[in-house]
């Protein structure tokens, strides 16, 4: 058994989060000193074009000692958003109706002038 694998073996408390595509899930876990820690895993279905799916996995582990300054970073960060950008989901992209519609010369400055890049790129 890896050692990962034992480190995480005690699960303690765990919550869900549903989000579309994502799933993301907290779990206090036990240490073998039986000290506590937290993962966030955050989960992706990706479907393949023959209709077959799989998932995508990251999982950040939080510590004791970095919960004061994690909470107070994601507490900052999440009220500059609300505060500049509001609380409603502005992204077409979240519009179940959304149709994409562009002249082609727009279509063609919108091709070239984006970059796509994947969280999984970073």
């Amino acid at each position: 058994m890896r050692e990962n694998d034992m480190l995480e073996k005690e699960e303690i408390f765990s919550k869900v989060l549903r989000a579309g595509r994502r799933t993301y899930f907290f779990d206090v876990r036990a240490t073998k000193a039986d000290d506590y820690y937290i993962t966030i895993t955050e989960s992706k279905k990706f479907t393949e074009e023959d209709g077959s799916f799989h998932f995508k996995k990251h999982k950040i582990y939080l510590y004791k000692e970095d919960f004061s300054a994690f909470a107070e970073i994601l507490e900052e960060m999440t009220s500059y958003v609300l505060n500049h950008k509001g609380e409603e989901v502005i992204s077409e992209r979240h519009q179940k109706d959304f149709k994409k519609e562009y002249s082609s010369d727009k279509a063609e400055t919108q091709r070239t002038s984006f970059t796509d890049i994947d969280f999984d790129d970073i």
